[in-house]
């Protein structure tokens, strides 16, 4: 920004003193029945001087007729304005100032001088100082000085300048007034990345969400994906864990478009990548192409929206050197409770009586050890175990660090940024922990005037360690009455040999590296202005290498140190010891040939063509081996294993497209927008005959506030209004490898001949294929509306969109005698609807400055035309439903009488008792209720188990060199389900009892009044089944609101820095997902799955210098 104002003001100086002129200038014209506005700028031409005035002057609509030859300017001038209410002025520097005329003899009035500078200084030249109210007022010279005569005492001056904030300065008397005007990145030229080039944002006819990248590295995480929760409306990111390195679990663009893979495509610099990949530092924005207007450039793969991600490159300033440092601490943010060794005893003996009143009050455990259990255990551990599986396994806090280097700089020829960055992030249990390497480079090259280059590099090392045992699922259900250690420190047997910490301990190690190698190479030719050829080449490198040494884990007894006692887990798994490799080996090349013209024709006509060729191949191979029986439990390599227990794998394929694409955009007078786009791809993943698709979009916007008929309503506090439309199809040919041919099986098979048994190569064809599959197509239409108020301090962004998808690949079931599986055909439906909504306001109040922005978005996905396919389970994909949306009973609280147990409805008539979950007879086989519960008849659906009404936001403040931002994200509601590893009591017949029933379930101790209000059924392990079957039962509003990441920080003054050869510094402290309010029972957090590593709270200290 500061290059540019530089080279402006260079501009105006060389104007002033190249062109400098005067008033007798001699002008010939001949112009009739002409308005004012048309004859200045021919008035510009002939003289060589600049006209300045604003669209509220009177009479510029007003016909003339000019005819003057050998005429100076002063002359022509007043000619022109005979007649009007226009009055003119002749500066020194080739510049003409138009004002109203006024009458001066009304109010008292004065001289105003003054200087309009930005905030390091630097004259501002050109800056508009109007006299509120009306026409009247000036531009700043060369050194940001202006004049104003005859201005009311009591005026107010509204000053402006194209990129910066707009200010209102009340005269008050004053002859004097200098104005400090601040940079409101918000109204520059604001470029938004879309496919294969950039628009300005107020161009834009689309729906494309962005989010620049100091926001995203702001969240202070390492997985760019999951960075971007909450950051742009319409785009849903979820996620299950935060374990170290992981990445988002799923992330979905406007909802669902296919019951297939709905995943969005991914752009890295224009060409296919991994959004995980890229370091958040190195992001310069990330682009979200919504709506088949944006998408439809990408074609057959954009049918779940695009993703493009552009990194940062260098300007040509000097060179510069900036070190980024972090280290920290990773803190679970909850872990669910679980009863105490009290309780437990005598909850399970109550759940045993429940079941077999018949057989007393203490069938698991006997009176002594339910009463003397905890004083038993001082005395004698190894018998009477307490112990507290989660302090033993997880730590408190694990630590983490981040280290980065970046270089920029260079010259006109020549301009290189690199970054080389490290990450770390520690584990909470075990010798768990993430490591990541990653290098970028990022090269631009002039060569000539028509010829430039750019040849980028980016590597990326990741490596993941951890136990080969995960211990969350067994931790939270295993009983504390269970040992993990002996009093000694010897792991011991658990649960019959079910000991999650002896398993993580002594179970052997997983080791998982990803190698990631990718460049860009391209050559841009301008042959002449506005035409530009480009030609791109990319490939990447991908190594990836997969270790698992299982190891036979084995305990002691508790009195024989030396005797081995049986094996962990009990199951076999832990027995031997098993090493297994895998490597996979992949690459992939993109090649482009665009073509770009740009041009402006009569001042009004602004077009754009673009046109181009993409070809893209991908190759996969994966090696896997593995040996058994391991002797030697220290050398982790196959050639140390058993020949005799062997085993290996491989597998390999390869994929390829080729696309021809085309755009043309076009705007009048900037206000009236169209864009078209059109894509026609081939994929190898079809047959021949139906590789082929051809994907159009139409879009349109119509920039109200440009319209003479919206000025002239003088709305001060409207700045922008611009409405939209889109029109588009997309495909999707992410539907699996070559679906269209049949796949034969290998194996191998054991048969006795001639008194011998062999050993053969087996192959059979295990699908029945349909050739004619081809691309599931979605087409997709979109409202928008981009508003702006009070000088762009709050603007507004809404869309309404819906979209439908038609041939989804479904399986079409044939008869089992033909011996094939089903083949895929396409014949499903399905269709979205939802709307986005993003607010935001930026301003300052002296060196105070402030801005809130939201984004709100909700969808709903529903089922079409499947054919009769359902996909049942407790959530279903069936005509009508939802995606995903829940199906299960009715429920109709507990059985609490005799009599209504009797005479009610029940799914197992044997074992249901009182205290149990009453469910609603819905149907029968005649279409009315039967008497009966059963899974065909009774169960519905029960509502979508998706995320609605999704928000984010952020807050930022500054105050000097101080500094502090705040970002949220949530769900306003979810039919979320309480998972029976949450309420379920003993879990696995020997489970321990969730905290959050204890005191809130029916009891046969408890009294009428109590049992009424109970919460959750009785204790049972017999009819289990049908207390936790999914119904509305175990449904509640899973909505939650989390502070996702709060900064404080604070910049050294520049003078400090400066004395010692610093050019800035920053510290600051951070912390992420500090805490989260919802619903969710204690311990569970709504991004937690039941068996996953818990969700942390990243507190982080860290510093930024620049060289």
């Amino acid at each position: 920004m500061r290059q540019n104002k530089m080279i402006m003001r260079s501009l105006v100086l060389l104007g002033a003193l190249f062109f400098w002129g005067n008033s007798f200038a001699q002008i010939s014209l001949s112009v009739n029945k002409q308005t004012i506005k048309q004859i200045i700028p021919q008035i510009e031409k002939a003289s060589g001087y600049n006209v300045f005035y604003t669209d509220k002057l009177p009479n510029l609509e007003t016909k003339k007729d000019l005819n003057v030859s050998n005429a100076s300017l002063e002359t022509v001038l007043k000619e022109l304005f005979k007649g009007t209410k226009i009055s003119f002025e002749i500066k020194a520097n080739k510049q003409i100032l138009l004002f109203q005329q006024t009458n001066k003899s009304v109010g008292a009035k004065k001289k105003v001088t003054g200087r309009i500078v930005d905030e390091n200084d630097e004259p501002l030249i050109g800056a508009s100082v109007i006299i509120k109210g009306s026409t009247e007022g000036t531009i700043t010279n060369i050194d940001g000085e202006y004049t104003l005569e005859d201005v009311p005492e009591k005026a107010t001056l509204t000053v402006s300048y194209v990129g910066y904030i707009p200010a209102s300065v009340a005269v008050n008397g004053k002859s004097a007034i200098n104005v400090v005007l601040q940079e409101d990145s918000k109204t520059l030229e604001e470029v938004v990345v879309i496919g294969y080039g950039t628009v300005k944002k107020k161009d834009l006819t689309g729906a494309v969400g962005s989010v620049g990248g100091a926001e995203v590295a702001a969240r202070k995480t390492t997985s760019l994906s999951t960075a971007l929760q909450g950051t742009i409306p319409g785009l849903m990111v979820t996620r299950n864990n935060n374990a170290p390195g992981a990445n988002a679990d799923k992330i979905y663009v406007r909802g669902i478009t296919t019951i297939g893979n709905s995943d969005p495509l991914v752009i890295v610099d224009g060409v296919p990548g991994d959004i995980n990949s890229v370091n958040a530092n190195d992001v310069e924005s990330i682009s979200v192409l919504k709506d088949a207007a944006s998408a439809a450039i990408y074609g057959s793969r954009a049918a779940a929206g695009v993703i493009l991600v552009t990194t940062k490159r260098a300007s040509d300033k000097e060179l510069s050197l900036t070190y980024n440092g972090e280290f920290g601490w990773e803190i679970p943010t909850a872990e669910p409770e679980v009863v105490g060794v009290q309780r437990f005893l005598e909850m399970a003996n109550e759940l045993r009586y429940t079941d077999n009143p018949d057989g007393g009050k203490y069938q698991a455990y006997s009176e002594d050890q339910v009463n003397n259990w905890v004083k038993n255990n001082a005395t004698n551990p190894n018998q009477y175990p307490i112990t507290d599986w989660q302090d033993l396994i997880l730590e408190k806090s694990a630590t983490r660090q981040s280290h980065s280097i970046h270089l920029s700089g260079g010259s006109k020829v020549v301009k290189t940024k690199a970054s080389l960055a490290y990450d770390e992030v520690g584990g909470l249990y075990g010798d768990r922990y993430f490591q990541r390497y990653t290098l970028r480079v990022n090269n631009d090259f002039n060569i000539t005037q028509k010829l430039s280059a750019t040849l980028d590099f980016n590597v990326k090392r990741t490596k993941h360690h951890m136990p080969q045992f995960t211990p969350f699922g067994m931790m939270r259900y295993m009983p504390a009455i269970y040992a993990g250690v002996w009093d000694d420190g010897r792991i011991a047997e658990g649960k019959s040999g079910a000991n999650p910490y002896g398993l993580m301990k002594l179970g052997g190690t997983t080791k998982k590296w990803y190698t990631a190698l990718g460049g860009k190479a391209s050559i841009d030719f301008k042959p002449f202005d506005g035409f530009k050829i480009s030609a791109i080449v990319a490939p990447r490198f991908n190594y990836d290498k997969f270790k698992t040494f299982k190891k036979a884990a084995s305990y002691t007894l508790a009195d024989d140190p030396n005797t081995i006692g049986g094996y962990l887990d009990n199951s076999g798994l832990y027995n031997t010891t098993k090493l297994s490799e895998t490597r996979n080996d992949s690459y992939n090349v993109t090649t482009q040939l665009i073509a770009n013209y740009a041009k402006k024709f009569a001042g009004k006509h602004d077009i754009n063509l673009m046109a181009g060729y993409e070809n893209y191949y991908e190759y996969i191979e994966e090696l896997g081996a593995d040996r058994d029986g391991y002797v030697l439990t220290n050398f982790p390599y196959l050639n140390n294993g058993p020949k005799d227990l062997i085993g290996n794998s491989g597998k390999g394929k390869e994929y390829a497209y080729r696309s021809y694409f085309g755009r043309v955009m076009y705007s009048y007078a900037d206000r009236y927008l169209f864009q078209a786009n059109i894509r026609h791809d081939g994929s190898s993943r079809f047959a021949k005959k139906h590789r082929w698709g051809t994907f159009p979009s139409f879009s349109a916007g119509w920039v109200l506030s440009e319209e003479n008929f919206m000025k002239n309503l003088n709305w001060d506090w409207l700045s922008f209004l611009k409405i939209r439309a889109t029109w588009g199809a997309l495909g999707n040919e992410r539907i699996g490898d070559f679906p269209y041919m049949s796949t034969i099986a290998f194996g191998n098979t054991i048969f006795y001949q001639n008194n011998g048994i062999y050993f053969d190569q087996t192959a059979s064809q295990q699908k029945y294929a349909i050739e004619n599959v081809t691309w599931e197509k979605t087409e997709s239409t979109d409202i928008g509306l981009d508003i702006s108020f009070l000088n762009n301090r709050l603007r507004v962004n809404g869309d309404y969109y819906w979209k439908n998808t038609k041939d989804m690949l479904l399986a079409m079931a044939i008869p089992d005698f033909l011996g094939f599986s089903d083949p895929d055909v396409n014949a499903g439906k399905m269709s979205t609807k939802g709307y986005e909504l993003n607010v935001s306001w930026n301003d300052h109040i002296g060196d105070f400055s402030y801005g809130i922005a939201i984004n709100f978005s909700d969808f709903t996905s529903k089922m079409g035309d499947l054919q009769g396919t359902q996909f049942l389970g407790d959530k279903v994909k069936m005509e009508g439903s939802e995606f995903n949306e829940w199906y299960g009973y009715v429920s109709d609280g507990l059985f609490l009488t005799e009599e209504d147990l009797k005479n009610s409805p029940k799914i197992n008539d044997k074992n249901t008792q009182l205290g149990d979950i009453k469910y609603k007879d819905i149907s029968g086989p005649d279409g009315v209720p039967d008497g009966k519960i059963s899974p065909e008849y009774d169960r519905v659906l029960l509502g979508s188990s998706l995320p609605h009404f999704l928000y984010g936001g952020n807050i930022n403040l500054g105050y000097k060199n101080f500094d502090i931002s705040l970002a949220f994200q949530g769900v306003g509601k979810q039919n979320a389900r309480l998972a029976r590893e949450m309420v379920e009591p003993f879990r696995n017949n020997y489970g321990n009892f969730p905290a959050i029933i204890d005191g809130n379930y029916w009891s046969p101790y408890n009294t009428d009044e109590q049992n009424a209000v109970a919460k959750y059924p009785r204790l049972t392990h017999v009819n289990k089944s049908s207390n936790y079957a999914m119904s509305d039962y175990w449904l509640f509003n899973g909505g939650y609101f989390r502070l996702k990441n709060i900064t404080l920080g604070y910049t050294f003054p520049k003078e400090w820095m400066n004395a010692i050869g610093i050019k800035g510094a920053r510290i600051y402290a951070s912390a992420s997902d500090l805490f989260c309010l919802s619903k969710y029972p204690k311990g569970w957090d709504p991004e937690m799955g039941v068996s996953e590593y818990p969700i942390t709270t990243s507190i982080l200290l860290g510093v930024s210098v620049n060289f």
